[in-house]
């Protein structure tokens, strides 16, 4: 099979690891999410570089809550440090963040963090940024049909599908999860029914921009097909794998 020269407009990352590379260095768990920052830095960078449009990643689930108190602790912490840190760099390489999720539970200083990195960032276009914080998909479902029903709107496939808190992007095309693991946990339920998935062994920190073209490759190498079959794909005015 010939390979697609096509990059993936969205791709979206569970960046799943960080705590057992911690763990096979004797390290506290923290310590492999300190690393799993330096691990976006250059996954951000790199889908910059190769002409990504939008990067989805997934920091913290509805679910983290139930992690040991410290580490929930210490994950908080980690994103303070990480958004003033982070921020006015992305900001120069024209990035612009989104952070997505349920904000009702965060401190209060928590949210006017997350509102002025968006801010701060909100007139880059080189890459969007969606930081899923605090997100699950079953959330995510939940809270559309809640708008759309105190809107008194009929609750359809378009009118949810524009509810939803990714629909300032389009659907993601490929779905990366690192850590050995081969499934989605709760992320992005709805917007990956057609993604491509791709299951790394890597752990999240030692995920580079080998391991990133990597899964790149395979994607190009798949047909998508949205429900036609490979015969009518290949008789559609310039098709091409993986477009």
């Amino acid at each position: 099979m010939s390979i697609s020269t096509v990059v993936p407009n969205h791709i979206a990352i569970v960046m799943d690891g960080n705590g057992r590379w911690a763990t096979r260095r004797f390290l506290p768990r923290v310590a492999g999410h300190r690393q799993g920052v330096e691990s976006l830095r250059r996954c951000v960078k790199a889908c910059s570089e190769r002409g990504v449009a939008v990067l989805t990643v997934f920091a913290f689930s509805s679910e983290n809550w139930n992690r040991p108190p410290e580490e929930v602790s210490g994950l908080m912490e980690l994103l303070a440090l990480a958004l003033g840190r982070e921020v006015p760099q992305l900001k120069k390489d024209g990035v612009r963040i989104y952070i997505v999720g349920d904000r009702s539970g965060l401190s209060e200083k928590m949210r006017a963090g997350l509102a002025q990195a968006e801010a701060d960032t909100a007139q880059n276009s080189r890459l969007i940024l969606n930081v899923c914080f605090n997100y699950g998909g079953r959330w995510d479902i939940t809270q559309a049909a809640a708008r759309l029903a105190a809107q008194g709107e009929a609750i359809t496939e378009v009118s949810l599908d524009r509810a939803m808190a990714l629909s300032h992007v389009p659907d993601p095309d490929l779905l990366i999860r690192t850590g050995g693991e081969q499934r989605i946990s709760n992320f992005l339920l709805w917007q990956a029914a057609y993604s491509e998935l791709y299951f790394s062994d890597r752990l999240w920190p030692d995920f580079d921009e080998a391991a990133l073209d990597e899964a790149i490759t395979s994607f190009r190498r798949r047909e998508r097909r949205f429900g036609q079959t490979s015969e009518q794909i290949a008789s559609s005015p310039g098709s091409k794998i993986a477009a």
